[in-house]
């Protein structure tokens, strides 16, 4: 009698519940798909007019330009670092190119202001790898100089009259997708295959994940420290470039708030504000939701004042909610 109770009373190895549905979800990236999934089905039985072919349209279109700076955004943020910048080196660089298109050819005139960018990034990102300045601090005077400097540049006003030839940027087609769809497919996919096939991506996440390890395994710390910065400077370049392809006319004030939606969509695509975790795929997905979130509100009716609100509280419940799992991961 005994022996049988001590048997019934033997624990039983268990399946966990649901295994499949663990290993489904155990993926950031498949996370972050299902919730896009999920908040595009929400949008869908709110309105009537999301899945209409036109919003969907509309919905890649928007999706381009905070999607390339969100790029840049994702290599800074890997290392431990914020650029606060990006929205105004965008505006500078845009500043640039409008006074190039009047003057050399549309190819020259991009480069010039990609250049532009790319230096403007350099600098940051000197004076936080190599001179060890906070990265708020940098990114944030960097930011202060580069809006100034545009109204300088362009005289406070708009730059229009730019050549025809600059909108083919947007509306000529490569395999049935839009010129700015494909550039922002291509730079996902060029970025993707460096962080994770080459010894430069592995490098920046070991820095974000423990700088004084990195620096003791022999690795370039400071030059992969800089690089980010130069990246997202550039990609904040070309940025503007599509958008103002897209209005056919640069404003000194253009890329105001682009840093806020950059950042957000790197979060919300499960990046850790303190370096060494995320994925491109993630902050793909993230750019998405970040853009679907902004569409269902207009759609909705909702005031333009409260979707500020509702971007702010989106971020602040992605931190959250990332230092939650972070916290508990280590316990």
């Amino acid at each position: 009698m005994t022996q049988a109770s001590d048997l019934s009373s033997t624990p039983r190895p268990g399946r966990p519940p649901l295994p499949w549905l663990r290993r489904l979800t155990g993926t950031l990236e498949i996370r972050m798909g299902l919730l896009a999934l999920l908040l595009a089905v929400v949008l869908a039985l709110l309105s009537p007019h999301f899945l209409t072919s036109t919003n969907l349209f509309n919905l890649l279109d928007q999706s381009v330009v905070v999607g390339i700076v969100a790029i840049g955004m994702t290599f800074v943020i890997l290392t431990g670092g914020i650029d606060l910048s990006v929205g105004s080196v965008a505006g500078l660089a845009g500043v640039i190119l409008g006074l190039a298109l009047h003057r050399f050819s549309i190819p020259v005139a991009i480069i010039l202001g990609m250049l532009a960018g790319a230096g403007l990034g350099l600098v940051s990102g000197v004076l936080i790898g190599w001179f060890g300045l906070a990265a708020f601090v940098a990114t944030l005077g960097m930011m202060a100089i580069a809006r100034s400097l545009a109204y300088i540049l362009s005289g406070a006003t708009s730059i229009t009259n730019l050549p025809e030839g600059l909108n083919g940027l947007v509306y000529a087609s490569f395999f049935g997708l839009p010129a700015n769809v494909a550039v922002l497919l291509v730079l996902y996919i060029l970025a993707w295959c460096y962080l994770t096939y080459t010894k430069g991506g592995r490098t920046i996440y070991a820095i974000g994940s423990n700088r004084d390890a990195a620096r003791t395994a022999g690795l370039s710390v400071i030059f992969y420290s800089v690089l980010p910065y130069v990246i997202s400077g550039t990609l904040a370049a070309v940025a503007i470039t599509i958008s103002s392809a897209q209005l056919m006319s640069i404003d000194p004030l253009g890329g105001t708030n682009l840093e806020m939606d950059a950042i957000a969509a790197v979060v919300i695509g499960g990046a850790s504000l303190f370096g060494g975790r995320g994925t491109l795929i993630g902050t793909l997905f993230g750019v998405f939701i970040m853009v679907m979130i902004r569409n269902g509100l207009n759609l909705l009716g909702v005031s333009a004042f409260w979707q500020g609100s509702a971007v702010g509280g989106v971020i602040i419940a992605a931190v959250l909610i990332e230092r939650i799992v972070s916290t508990r991961s280590r316990h």
